[in-house]
């Protein structure tokens, strides 16, 4: 089956699946209200690679039909400026708001795919010819997958990995003729509602005596006993002038619970082995999967340093500080691009052929972002300061009494019009200010990990040679 269209996406979308939102359980996760505007959105994505089919589609390496690109295990260089291409496209959709499109997922597998000799190693070769036989499944079936990798947290003084008699991390109970029961609960399932298939894989090393949590598979939304249960709903009604941002790309959260889920044998790719669990994850990982998060934050970033520059324009502000504090944003935006670019012109081959970015520039850009992310809105809040508050709706405008006194009383500067300066300061708000951005400001504020837990962890994976050089030629001076 070639590329998935919009149409064929929603069509998946309406199978059964035990999915609750704001405390109702939905039976159709297409057209309920609180779920509807990110569905069509995802729907959307599923059409751009239609539409730009140059960049976002290849020919499947084994079938010759089209794929979207985001399924690719780069082998060059230049793949991964394809690639590039490709997931910008999508995150420049949602100005990089919605962080687990279908194609993080993609990248993910394509990048386990292409390492068949790393997911093979301990005695996992049947768990890793699973694994690409699944990758080739995902691709050519245009499959929209979601993952839970976060252990729920009960006790934080038993630490983040579960220990051997945690009862409520996700673990193997029992074998069955056909694979294996799994018992427990994960989190933080981002697009749950909207994904055909779920995605288990290892997240922190487990201890000695964990061998039940060494797990890593893939099944149905469908599948009997699992139930996704969805944080408060953020999404706005789809009104794109009142709420051009949250009204469509609400991707959702969920606290997932496995109850006694039977997975087939097929979809298992880790069965209880903790020396693979814990060394899969560990060397091309890393570089893979942040190419598409990174080309994301960075499609982030630009879009906050034009619309401050906007804000800035609709009340003239010109001042020293307001451009300071823009020209703050826009550093952030080139020291992404700048971290992207030479982690792709320093990219490496992999043992197997393939190919990634390089890892600390990446790295290094993953460890600041929980602080500039903040930030960014922090400033925005600034420029914008009462106007985020004081822009009327749809609904005042097309007021016959209320449109003239809006004309006149709020226009922006230097002759815009009202509705333009209103259209602006809403779309600021709704980046920065709304239930949406509170929660997207959160997700970026604990990215993949904290900022000083990821300055500190990814000091061990730096090379300090050059570091270790400069200091040492001043201590070893004669004196």
């Amino acid at each position: 089956m070639p590329a998935r269209t919009g149409k064929q996406f929603l069509s998946g979308l309406r199978g059964p699946r035990a999915v609750w939102v704001d405390g109702e359980r939905v039976t159709d996760v297409v057209d309920h209200p609180k779920l509807r505007g990110a569905a069509h959105a995802l729907a959307e994505v599923y059409d751009l690679q239609h539409k730009h089919a140059a960049t976002c589609l290849i020919p499947d390496p084994e079938t010759g039909e089209p794929i979207g690109t985001s399924h690719m295990i780069p082998r060059s260089r230049e793949d991964l400026g394809r690639r590039h291409k490709a997931l910008r496209q999508v995150a420049e959709y949602s100005v990089g708001l919605m962080g687990r499109t279908p194609d993080y997922m993609n990248v993910t597998y394509a990048g386990f795919a292409g390492r068949p000799d790393e997911w093979g190693a301990n005695g996992n070769e049947a768990g890793a010819e699973r694994l690409v036989a699944y990758q080739k499944f995902l691709r050519r079936g245009d499959i929209s997958l979601t993952h839970t990798i976060v252990q729920p947290t009960v006790d934080k003084a038993m630490g983040d990995a579960p220990r051997a008699d945690n009862v409520h991390a996700l673990r193997k109970v029992a074998d069955t003729e056909h694979g294996i029961v799994v018992r427990g609960a994960r989190v933080l399932a981002t697009l749950a509602p909207f994904a055909d298939e779920i995605a288990v894989y290892p997240a922190l090393p487990l201890p000695e005596g964990a061998d039940a949590y060494a797990l890593s598979f893939c099944v149905p939304m469908s599948a009997p006993g699992l139930k996704f249960l969805c944080r408060d709903s953020m999404s706005a009604p789809d009104n794109r002038f009142d709420h051009p941002l949250s009204g469509r790309f609400d991707e959702q959260d969920a606290f997932v619970i496995f109850d006694d889920v039977e997975v087939p044998r097929d979809r298992v790719f880790i069965d209880a082995n903790r020396a693979a669990y814990n060394t899969v994850m560990t060397t091309s990982w890393p570089p893979n999967i942040q190419h598409q998060t990174m080309i994301r934050a960075s499609t982030k970033l630009d879009f906050a340093w034009g619309l401050a520059l906007r804000m800035a324009s609709a009340i003239n502000a010109a001042d020293p500080e307001t451009m300071r504090i823009i020209g703050e944003i826009w550093a952030y935006s080139e020291f992404a691009r700048s971290a992207v670019a030479t982690a792709e012109a320093e990219a490496r081959e992999w043992p197997g052929g393939m190919w990634t970015p390089a890892v600390a520039p990446l790295h290094a850009l993953r460890a600041i972002l929980p602080i500039w992310m903040p930030r960014v809105n922090e400033i925005l809040r600034l420029i914008g300061s009462h106007n985020l508050l004081a822009a009327p709706m749809s609904a005042q405008l097309a007021d016959p009494e209320l449109r003239p006194l809006i004309d006149r009383y709020l226009p922006g500067a230097k002759g815009m019009a009202a509705e333009e300066r209103i259209r602006i300061f809403r779309l600021a708000w709704d980046f920065a200010g709304s239930a949406l951005a509170s929660r997207n400001e959160q997700y970026e504020r604990f990215y993949l990990a904290s900022s000083p837990r990821n300055l500190a962890r990814h000091l061990a994976f730096t090379d300090r040679s050059r570091a270790d050089r400069l200091v040492e030629r001043f201590l070893k001076e004669p004196y």
